[in-house]
């Protein structure tokens, strides 16, 4: 049997995984992982994130060891470097086969198209899985023979395709006999990344066994109420874990077992925590699909072309007052504080400051899908754009453009005693529940140095009206 080689991406983990559990039975497996900072720069990819993927590098390093399978380490700075480095490494080491799991954005595709026909071009063979998805795009389609534009057409297909069968999950490869072969040191840290402080870190531990004890630990204690507690911040109320599904450290398929064992094997029936927690692993699973379907998106494109032609404001000094939490509203600034010192927002909150940027400030979402991107440590370019585009109202299955969320309204709802604002802006800390949400009303800013609100929430709301319906006139 040849030696064959498993090409680590976004899926760093033992348990569950297609290509490594593939590979394993054909031959002797060696595993290999590609450093590709200039790459990584050029798709905004966050130090926090990049810092995550080498401290769950290390510890799949040390599981892959014990099942004699050495983890090596190459550097291709750029994607369309990737295919004469793995071709060398597959005539040194005399690999018969490549495996790896699909991925899905136009740059993934065009590089793996690459590697495959460099690979063809000396006799080696190529081989990817379905494996960070339950459905592979292309197989959940309209009666038309299309893409879903919308998400509840394409969830009532996957509930019916679910109910036909749940993707099963993958063995866990055997020990193999050891190669003469030496697992590569993993860095520390990568040059232009600068690392994270530790208290993002010790937020965020790597390595599957944590990855497993939260997906457990939600489970058990938090699932059951998620539909009811997963819109309010300052509530552990939901999952935790879309660091651990971004880097591959956990898979959907994983998720969804566990959710289903938890209720009773159901998905639209049983507990309303369940079913509402499913309903959000499809919504990722259906982003994933539109970057397949609308590649456009992929190329920072509005989803609904005639959004191209919105007139959007140019403001450096309103954007970086919302970049760094200046903006005067506080659940707007609290949430961009947390991004900016955990990695992570909470998921209402995305939505919240995503629409302000767009709609109040009238700023063009892409400011805000790169300034994500470049901080948040679960970072994933479908779920990114997908949520920023639905606030923006250019997207699919888009929020319709008069609906504008109202921070305060909104932050008087999902943070009632202001414990979220509490946290994030100490300044703020002193007052009671029901001035905490808007100050300025009784004129209380300036003096703890917070700042009064850079815009008037009617003014902007009437602007951006005025902007989407002048754009629906030129249609």
């Amino acid at each position: 049997m040849r030696r064959q080689l498993v090409w680590l991406r976004c899926d760093l983990r033992l348990r569950d995984n297609t290509a490594l559990a593939a590979a394993a039975e054909r031959g002797p497996v060696i595993a290999l992982f590609l450093l590709s900072p200039a790459q990584w720069r050029e798709h905004d990819d966050a130090a926090c994130k990049i810092d995550f993927w080498l401290r769950n590098l290390h510890e799949l390093r040390r599981e892959l060891a014990g099942l004699n399978i050495p983890l090596l380490v190459r550097t291709a700075d750029r994607w369309s470097d990737s295919a004469g480095v793995i071709a060398r490494l597959c005539h040194d080491l005399d690999i018969e086969t490549v495996h790896v799991n699909e991925e899905y954005g136009v740059n993934e595709a065009a590089r793996d198209s690459r590697v495959k026909a460099e690979l063809a071009r000396h006799g080696l063979g190529w081989r990817s899985y379905l494996d960070q998805l339950l459905f592979a795009p292309g197989t959940v389609l309209s009666k038309g023979g299309g893409y879903f534009q919308v998400y509840g057409q394409f969830r009532k297909v996957c509930y019916e395709r679910l109910n036909a069968g749940v993707p099963p999950l993958q063995p866990m490869p055997p020990r193999q006999a050891p190669l003469a072969l030496a697992s590569d040191p993993i860095a520390e840290r990568i040059a232009g990344f600068d690392p994270p402080s530790q208290d993002l870190r010790d937020h965020w531990p790597a390595g599957e066994r944590e990855a497993h004890e939260r997906l457990q630990g939600f489970c058990d204690e938090r699932l059951g109420s998620y539909h009811d507690c997963r819109d309010f911040p300052a509530t552990d109320g939901t999952s935790g874990l879309s660091p651990y599904l971004a880097a591959g450290v956990l898979s959907p398929r994983q998720c969804l077992h566990a959710a289903l064992a938890s209720n009773h094997g159901e998905f639209e029936t049983g507990g309303s925590g369940a079913v509402t927690w499913i309903n959000e692993l499809l919504w990722r699973e259906f982003y994933k699909h539109i970057l397949v379907g609308f590649p456009r998106v992929s190329r920072h494109r509005a989803f609904r072309l005639e959004t191209e032609a919105l007139s959007w404001r140019r403001s450096v000094t309103e954007l970086e007052a919302w970049q760094q939490g200046r903006t005067g509203f506080p659940i707007i600034d609290a949430a961009m504080r947390q991004l900016l010192a955990t990695g992570w927002m909470h998921n209402r909150l995305r939505m919240v400051v995503a629409m302000f940027l767009t709609k109040n400030l009238l700023i063009d979402w892409r400011e805000g899908e790169r300034w994500f991107m470049r901080h948040l440590i679960d970072g994933d370019l479908a779920a990114n754009n997908g949520g920023w585009q639905w606030s923006a109202s250019t997207g699919t299955d888009a929020v319709p453009y008069f609906r504008i969320f109202n921070p305060i309204s909104q932050s008087e709802r999902f943070d009632p005693e202001g414990r979220f604002i509490r946290r994030w802006i100490p300044e703020l800390a002193a007052l009671d529940a029901r001035t905490m949400h808007d100050p300025a009303k009784l004129g209380l800013f300036g003096a703890a140095g917070y700042p009064q609100p850079m815009v008037d929430l009617s003014i902007t709301r009437e602007r951006a009206l005025l902007a989407f319906k002048n754009l629906s006139a030129r249609r």
